[in-house]
Order: C-alpha cells, then structure tokens, then sequence
C-alpha cells in the first residue's frame, strides 16, 4: 500500500497536503482530540461545505468534499424525480463508495480529514425518492458496500429552519436548483432529523443552525470545533454562547 504522504490523491474532491501554517496556543489542544476523521452533515443548503473547509483550516486538516456536479443525472433528477431517481442514486451511492474506498486505502487516519458527507446518509435520499422494488435493490447494494469503509470519529450534524435553507440555496444560485421544491426540502429535512434521531454509529454533535452565523462570525465556527474535539461518546445537543 502507498503511504498517504508519497503521492497525491486520484480522486476529485480530495485535497493534497494541508500547507503548513504558524501553530496557535490551542494546536496542542486541537492535536490532543482524538477525533482525527471529522464529518459534516445536514440537508441541502445548511453549510457543509462551508464549515468542512473552516474546520479543515483550522486543523490543518485534509478536506473530502462530495463530487455531485459529476452526476449526469442531477439536473434531470430536479426537473423529474420520479423518473430519473434511481439513476441519480445509484450514481451518487457508487461515486461517494469510490471516493470513501481510496481514502481507507489512503492511510486515513495518517492525519486528520474533514468531509461534508456522511457514507450512510446516502440511504436518507434513497429512501425518499426510490420505489419499494428501487429501493430493495439500492439496498442491497449499499449493504454491499458500506462494510467495506471506515466510519468517522464524530459526526457534525447541522441543521437549520426550512425558510433559511431555501435561502441558502438561493443564495448561492446553483442554475438546477432553480426553484427548489420546497415539499422535497421538507420532506428531506424531517429525514434527516429522523436518522439522526436514532444514529449511534458514531459520536455526533447536533448543532442548528438557523440563529447560528458560520460565515460572518469565526468566533462561533472556533466554539463549535472545540465542542467537537473535547466531545466524547453518544450524541451532544451543541447550544452556542450569546453573542
């Protein structure tokens, strides 16, 4: 097996080696945590990819990022989902297995990684737009595949009001989320809410979003990392000081 170190990654939305960057006076807290595979979840819209990429920095971390723009099917997926989810899905279960599949085989756990996608949450999706003989078919592959792939030291799952997650997606005007559904974005969030309702897979840290300003305020993005990090077993509920 190649070391992580020794060459980069072959898969898009992998970064290379963090550069280096001035220690801090929290580094020897932040390197003592031993949650070295971080996740971040949530529905559409809430801010994965956001706060991947300001955990990532902080820890000097690897970023994973979920490849979706390359799912051929997505644009038509949001046109007709009736038609063209299993498409969409399989894609997606089969692209994100790739993907997770070189990082174990990577050395993951070499040093610490940040993603904005959770392996597992893929069947959230597949449950909401598959039909039951779609669905028993996904699952048998998924239950193929996931075995085969490490599980996160700690999960982060954001989520956030149904009103601010449509503006959130309008802000950032994606041309396919064009008039986003708000029923699926609905019925999408209550599904999220659900299996992170009874997940105990992982250590995971709730934290909603809706009153909570990740972009304008790093302050809050600081607070929630060292809840994350010093969090130990079973599910924390994170409640963020006053500003």
């Amino acid at each position: 097996m190649v070391a992580a170190s020794s060459r980069e990654l072959s898969l898009p939305g992998i970064s290379k080696e963090p550069e280096a960057r001035a220690p801090s006076h929290d580094d020897a807290k932040l390197e003592a945590s031993a949650a070295r595979y971080i996740v971040v979840e949530g529905p559409i819209g809430v801010g994965k990819t956001t706060l991947t990429r300001s955990f990532a920095s902080l820890l000097g971390a690897r970023e994973v990022f979920e490849v979706f723009e390359e799912n051929p099917f997505l644009a038509n997926f949001y046109q007709d989902r009736r038609r063209w989810a299993f498409q969409t899905q399989s894609f997606f279960l089969l692209s994100r297995f790739r993907q997770q599949l070189e990082l174990a085989q990577e050395e993951l756990f070499r040093r610490r990684t940040v993603s904005d996608y959770l392996f597992a949450k893929d069947r959230i999706f597949a449950a909401l737009t598959l039909d039951d003989a779609e669905l028993s078919l996904y699952d048998k592959m998924f239950e193929a595949l996931a075995p085969r792939l490490a599980k996160p030291d700690v999960v982060v799952y954001l989520r956030a009001d149904i009103d601010v997650l449509l503006e959130r997606i309008a802000r950032r005007a994606r041309d396919y989320e064009a008039n986003f559904d708000r029923g699926y974005l609905t019925d999408l969030a209550h599904a999220y809410d659900h299996f992170f309702a009874r997940y105990t897979d992982t250590a995971l840290v709730v934290a909603d979003t809706t009153e909570l300003d990740l972009v304008s305020f790093p302050s809050e993005v600081n607070a929630l990392l060292r809840a994350v990090l010093s969090h130990g077993a079973g599910a924390l509920h994170y409640a963020p000081a006053a500003r």
